[in-house]
């Protein structure tokens, strides 16, 4: 671990906008705000919106500065990138945003049912090798029911091909309702794609200046459906990640 590293690390430790609870730590030390976001850290009754895998923050922390009237989480486990958005944060005076360093499969011990109204997924891993990882899967979206309130809205917005196709398969599948969908976020023009259009990331950034095409979907998620994976085969991306080459020489996936 490089100096940075841990210099970042040492100033998260302190900083009052970041919770950390990574696999070692969670079963051992008990999370005693679940449940209570509103009334002991962000003190008022305005909506809570999660963004998982927050990488840096970014968009957690401009999604904050577009809404006072909504309270913001970005999550994730490398406490490193994430302390770019939570010094950010500290340094404007943002209230309405915090940060809680933890693995996404663990999620669900963080929140009371109907304590999150709205989730983010911006530019998630595809996990082309393997379902149960994507973010999208029926292993996530049971866990996020188990907090999200009733028909609460899952943003997702993605380079990836596979997973936004996956993604669809999966809404269609299972019969959520899809709000908005657009294989090309910036070539559209429609109004109510303002405000996925109003924030990009660095990695988007990145995309974009390649000639890749942004995707975007709004979903919602109810309680009483029952999840199921899509028989379908997809398509493998050509790439993935930025600026690395597929690993697989295989041409599509379930």
């Amino acid at each position: 671990m490089s100096k940075g590293k841990l210099a970042k690390f040492a100033d998260m430790a302190t900083y009052e906008n970041v919770f950390q609870y990574p696999y070692p730590v969670v079963s051992d030390v008990p999370f005693d705000m679940r449940g209570h976001w509103r009334e002991q850290y962000f003190y008022n009754d305005n909506p809570i919106i999660l963004e998982l895998g927050c990488g840096k923050g970014e968009y957690a922390v401009d999604l904050a500065r577009r809404h006072a009237d909504c309270n913001f989480i970005g999550v994730d486990i490398k406490g490193a990138r994430m302390w770019t958005g939570a010094t950010q944060a500290l340094s404007e005076g943002l209230k309405n945003v915090a940060f809680l360093r933890t693995n996404i499969e663990i999620i669900d011990r963080f929140f009371a049912p109907d304590e999150v109204q709205e989730l983010w997924l911006t530019f998630s891993d595809p996990q082309m090798k393997n379902p149960r990882k994507r973010l999208t899967s029926s292993y996530f979206l049971e866990r996020y029911r188990r907090f999200l309130a009733d028909n609460g809205i899952i943003h997702v917005k993605t380079d990836s091909n596979f997973l936004f196709t996956y993604t669809t398969a999966m809404a269609q599948h299972n019969k959520l309702p899809i709000a908005e969908c657009t294989t090309n976020l910036y070539e559209d023009d429609s109004p109510s794609l303002t405000e996925a259009r109003a924030v990009q990331t660095y990695y988007e950034k990145m995309w974009l200046s390649r000639g890749i095409s942004i995707k975007y979907m709004q979903m919602k998620l109810s309680h009483d459906t029952l999840l199921e994976e899509p028989d379908v085969e997809i398509p493998l991306d050509e790439y993935r990640s930025y600026n690395r080459v597929k690993r697989s020489s295989s041409i599509s996936a379930k």
